[in-house]
């Protein structure tokens, strides 16, 4: 296949991927009700967690990370070039950013979905798993310790450029252009949290609480 034709399907594969509603499915299937009604009246793992519980926000959370990460290895999986090459790099990273488009706008839920977070944690981890583990330690540090999931995202966000370029070196232009993007994109769809937490009115969520 040719470039273009590479970044079509395996970009269209990903949005489909990531265009799968988990949050909305098993509040339906399971519990009969639409997530998106509830809560903060966001289709993704966090307020999954609020209204749910636990059981359903870790299915969740681990349905959407593995949605981001499958999306960009599937290139890889089809033998669209050598692990790290530029060629397969930016094949990897038009399949990401479709995949958090996807799940932000998805096509099977009327295109109402949730903020991309986890799906955006499995892009990095299928693309650089040592960024994406430093980003998911963060989240944990600051979420922990303030109670705030959204701070912990923000953090981690703003972060992953500066792992990504200062500790690990990568000199792919591309991938260090997506890195500041999808940091800018997660900071963008929290900045009604940011508003809340300036605030103090942000919703705190103890993660050791039974």
């Amino acid at each position: 296949m040719t470039p273009i034709i590479e970044f079509l399907v395996f970009g269209f594969i990903a949005y489909l991927l990531g265009s799968i509603p988990t949050a909305v499915w098993i509040g339906r299937m399971k519990y009969g009700l639409d997530i998106r009604e509830h809560g903060s009246k966001n289709a993704g793992a966090t307020n999954t967690f609020r209204v749910l519980g636990k059981n359903a926000g870790i299915l969740v959370l681990t349905i959407d990370i593995m949605k981001g990460a499958f999306a960009v290895l599937l290139p890889f999986l089809f033998g669209m070039g050598e692990w790290g090459t530029k060629e397969l790099v930016h094949t990897q990273l038009i399949a990401g950013i479709l995949a958090v488009v996807g799940h932000v706008i998805p096509i099977f839920a009327k295109f109402k979905g949730g903020k991309g977070v986890a799906t955006s944690l499995g892009v990095i981890v299928g693309i650089h798993p040592a960024a994406a583990g430093i980003c998911l330690l963060i989240f944990l540090v600051v979420f922990i310790i303030s109670k705030y999931v959204s701070l912990g995202a923000i953090s981690a966000a703003l972060a992953f450029p500066l792992i990504l370029n200062l500790v690990f070196g990568v000199t792919t232009l591309w991938l260090t252009v997506f890195s500041f993007l999808l940091s800018a994109a997660v900071i963008f769809v929290h900045r009604k949290n940011i508003k809340r937490l300036l605030k103090n009115e942000e919703n705190k969520m103890n993660l050791f609480k039974k």
